[in-house]
């Protein structure tokens, strides 16, 4: 359970930073930050979001794992596979599940580094669940 509670953290951190950047992001936009400030903080959520799905995704195939005894490979890529579909697909206005979304390419190009840092996360801990 510790690497559960490892990644929860890194959640709860990547969802504090978050919400740090979009209670400034009001006040940089209206004032005379430049354009990659900007930029970058209309940006940011999508890169928030493809981490903290990698995360939740994990954590959740190695709950339903204690079932299933799946080599925790597969797992791993699973959540990393099903998270970039719904990131990618999400920016790509192919869905609005996450809210009223506009194509916008810097968006794509911070979800992929979302996921690619998910992606070190997860396999940099090689997360389990002792059962």
């Amino acid at each position: 359970m510790e690497d559960v509670r490892k990644m929860a953290r890194w959640q709860l951190l990547t969802i504090v930073v978050f919400a740090l950047a979009k209670a400034i992001r009001p006040n940089v936009l209206e004032s005379q930050a430049p354009a990659f400030v900007k930029l970058f903080l209309l940006s940011f959520p999508n890169f928030c979001e493809a981490i903290v799905g990698i995360l939740t995704l994990t954590m959740l195939g190695l709950y339903a794992n204690r079932r299933l005894k799946w080599p925790h490979s597969s797992i791993y890529i699973a959540a990393v596979v099903l998270a970039a579909i719904y990131v990618i697909t999400q920016e790509c206005k192919i869905h609005n599940l996450g809210g009223n979304n506009i194509y916008d390419p810097n968006d794509v190009i911070f979800s992929i580094a979302g996921l690619c840092l998910g992606i070190v996360l997860i396999y940099r801990m090689k997360p389990t669940i002792n059962q």
